[in-house]
């Protein structure tokens, strides 16, 4: 083992330090948190090219063959998936850089959708939660060899849960899902969606990514179950919608879910479609993301992320908790910046929360690995139980 590691070490050090590539290679940009930069700048040297800062972040140029090593080392160092953003043109992550820094960009919050007045509801769907068909999900998708953003298995574990989406709301004529298509990786993402019947042009947004990695060579090839990361959040959002429909709910408003492409290496799916919520002036009223549900590490049952997220819905969440799943202990938890989906929402404006199994330095550890199995979680979906009753909730009451 020890050779093994200083060979790792060797293979870091000669290739972020040294040109070890012959041919030049695709550029790429980052929108980064200023500490991250400040570790992978002594790292990559002059392939880490500052081009602007704010307050927190800074605006790199790099290379894509980087990235799978920039991702190791903010897992390893930060306990931490992504940290940044990533842009394939500099003319988009210069305007996005700007417009993140208006603050006038950043959208109110109705404080009036924020109130509980469906407990007959909400008690309704959440006893209709089953771990079952949660540990089903989890299983299913974590069988894949991997689920990595580029690769055949990517597009084939999305056609899964297209399909599987599909069942569920087939009984449904006002439901449909569809993929969302991006130009520049395999992957598409996946939206279902159930119209609302008064408001369907305001969203209600359940969303987590679906794609997996592990290794630093061959992501492609390599094994990546991802069971907790994030196969946990997208069961989770399954049986949500399983449970929805079985209860026959009618939404007032229309409520989305989705499966992103690609967030393992910056968000790039749920940076796509909350930037073109944006353009398309959607008027979203609250954007839930569920990424990894299953693995219990800390004592408390359920933290919520407070940076990157919005401080008005995640006071609403602790009332939900409170309210209606007394049982469970939850906390407050910084995750850092860019760390998952819901700073793609956040960016654009949009209220998010992001609900987290753990707080983070209790993380599971064996997520980015081959070992990132049920077998960690105990071989069961407990916990993500209790995060599919919680978001049924906050359904239930954004929506009247």
């Amino acid at each position: 083992m020890k050779k093994v590691m200083i060979a790792f070490a060797m293979a870091v050090t000669c290739l972020c330090t040294s040109n070890v590539f012959a041919s030049p290679q695709q550029e790429i940009y980052l929108e980064i948190g200023s500490e991250i930069h400040d570790y992978l700048k002594t790292k990559f040297e002059d392939r880490f090219v500052e081009l602007d800062s704010a307050a927190g972040k800074r605006l790199v140029k790099t290379d894509m063959d980087a990235l799978p090593w920039i991702s190791m080392l903010v897992h390893r160092e930060f306990k931490q998936c992504g940290g940044y953003f990533t842009f394939f043109t500099e003319k988009e992550a210069r305007e996005q850089f700007r417009m993140r820094n208006q603050e006038f960009f950043y959208e109110s919050v109705d404080e009036a959708l924020y109130k509980l007045n469906q407990p007959k509801l909400v008690k309704q769907l959440i006893t209709g939660v089953q771990e079952a068909p949660l540990r089903d999900v989890i299983t299913k998708l974590s069988s894949f060899h991997n689920r990595y953003y580029n690769a055949q298995t990517g597009v084939d574990s999305q056609n899964y849960i297209k399909n599987h989406w599909e069942d569920i709301l087939r009984t449904r004529s006002d439901a449909k899902v569809e993929f969302f298509e991006h130009s520049r990786w395999m992957q598409p993402s996946v939206i279902a969606s159930i119209q609302g019947s008064t408001a369907p042009d305001e969203y209600i947004v359940i969303g987590g990514h679906a794609d997996s990695i592990a290794g630093f060579w061959g992501r492609s090839s390599v094994r990546a179950p991802g069971a907790d990361d994030n196969a946990s959040g997208i069961a989770t959002i399954t049986e949500i919608m399983r449970v929805l429909v079985e209860n026959n709910f009618q939404p007032q408003r229309t409520v989305l879910f989705m499966a992103y492409a690609a967030e393992e290496v910056g968000l790039l799916g749920s940076k796509e479609i909350a930037q073109k919520f944006k353009k398309d002036g959607k008027s979203v009223v609250g954007v839930i993301q569920l990424d990894m549900t299953n693995f219990n590490g800390s004592k408390e049952d359920i933290v919520l992320i407070s940076d990157n997220t919005n401080s008005g819905q995640n006071q609403f969440m602790g009332k939900l908790l409170d309210t209606y799943l007394p049982g469970l202990s939850w906390t407050n938890d910084q995750c850092g910046y860019a760390c998952s989906d819901h700073a793609s929402w956040n960016a654009q404006g949009f209220p998010v929360s992001a609900p987290f199994e753990a707080k983070k330095r209790n993380m599971n550890r064996n997520i980015h690995t081959k070992n990132d199995t049920i077998a960690k979680s105990g071989g069961t979906a407990d916990h993500a139980v209790k995060f599919a009753k919680l978001t049924l909730a906050f359904i239930a009451e954004l929506d009247h």
